[in-house]
């Protein structure tokens, strides 16, 4: 015979789908206030060490500023265009789109005759490095 059932059920929040809820009784003390990941000065420390820092990271900043303008001056000396360049990118990614689509038809086809797609990389004269 089954036990009776309880007189008073727990009663339970009503469910939001999509949205896990922890178990009652864990420990719930990562729902702290929000931290910055930015650390904040120490009690004591002067705003100058921070000014430093950030005069500092602004100095690298230029310095490598000047380094990318002095490599893309270089580049453009030796015949390269950025027209070129976003061309080629455009090519290099109908040419992935391309073997992509072969890729997905070659393992379609190797599903239907119960066979690898590496087995049929020699009928259709396939390197296996392509």
């Amino acid at each position: 015979m089954d036990p009776p059932a309880p007189l008073n059920p727990p009663t339970r929040a009503p469910r939001t789908p999509g949205l896990r809820r922890t178990e009652p009784g864990l420990n719930r003390s990562y729902r702290g206030t929000f931290r910055s990941p930015r650390p904040s000065p120490k009690s004591g420390q002067t705003d100058g060490t921070g000014e430093e820092s950030l005069h500092f990271d602004i100095q690298k900043l230029k310095e490598k500023n000047d380094m990318l303008d002095k490599e893309i001056s270089q580049l453009i000396s030796e015949g390269y265009r950025v027209d070129e360049l976003e061309d080629h990118i455009a090519q290099l990614h109908e040419y992935n789109d391309i073997k992509d689509i072969g890729q997905m038809l070659l393992g379609k086809l190797a599903v239907i005759r119960g066979v690898t797609t590496k087995d049929l990389y020699p009928e259709f004269g396939l390197d296996m490095n392509d």
